[in-house]
């Protein structure tokens, strides 16, 4: 039996297809989910509601009550985890990804520059669409602009994380650095939607609904590169496979 052509494009029995299919099944659920938060606070549904009240006002309590630790959740939401900070560290692949010699990989800068500016787009347009307004606060320990859901920070964290932990695994790291680059993008992505509700800027309904779609958007691009992406490698010098 032949074996597919790494060149050669995705087929319904190749491992990138099947990749593709559980991939697309990730986006999917996560867009399921996300739209039906989306329809439940558009539709301002009491549980819901009060869930987030319950849950803003317990933590902002906490964060006036502790100032340092207030303070350094703020350091790590405007500057270690900022959504510029998490497209930066994404942007860094592409020059590494051009100048590469492997083949494909100049295709797999644009897609990551196009991952980028969809993963924004889409952000910013539910942003606009929902107009949901952030918590307001008469002490408030920090501040925020533009609409409240979906998290921009949350959102990108988790997109940014899942598709820099593919390019890595892409790239053939493996073992106890795969483990710990792994660890770090939970704690980034858990992290900083827990800094967006403890300073009082976002709702929990509205981290959640950002994590779901930074996963929906990084599951549904890697996909998309498994199903119309080719691969270049390097042939036998006698031209056999």
């Amino acid at each position: 039996m032949r074996t597919p052509s790494p060149t050669a494009p995705v087929t319904a029995g190749d491992p990138r297809s099947r990749r593709a299919a559980g991939l697309l099944w990730v986006a999917g659920l996560c867009a399921l989910a996300a739209a039906a938060l989306l329809v439940l606070v558009a539709l301002e549904w009491g549980p819901l509601l009060a869930l987030d009240r319950t849950v803003a006002v317990g933590l902002h309590e906490s964060a006036r009550a502790s100032p340092d630790i207030t303070q350094a959740n703020r350091v790590l939401t405007d500057w270690v985890w900022d959504p510029w900070t998490m497209r930066l560290a994404l942007l860094l692949a592409v020059p590494a990804l051009l100048l590469s010699r492997r083949g494909g990989d100049r295709a797999t800068a644009l897609w990551v520059l196009a991952t980028l500016l969809a993963g924004s787009v889409l952000q910013q347009g539910i942003k606009a669409l929902v107009d949901r307004p952030r918590p307001r606060w008469r002490d408030p320990v920090d501040s925020a602009h533009y609409a409240a859901f979906p998290s921009g920070h949350a959102m990108t964290a988790a997109f940014v994380c899942v598709l820099l932990l593919w390019l890595a695994h892409r790239a053939g790291v493996r073992g106890a650095l795969m483990r710990a680059a792994a660890a770090v993008a939970a704690v980034s992505v858990a992290g900083v939607g827990f800094t967006r509700v403890y300073l009082g800027v976002h709702w929990l309904s509205d981290v959640v609904a950002g994590w779901l779609l930074g996963v929906a958007v990084a599951s549904g691009a890697i996909a998309a590169h498994h199903w119309y992406g080719r691969r270049n490698v390097r042939k036998p010098l006698n031209g056999r496979g």
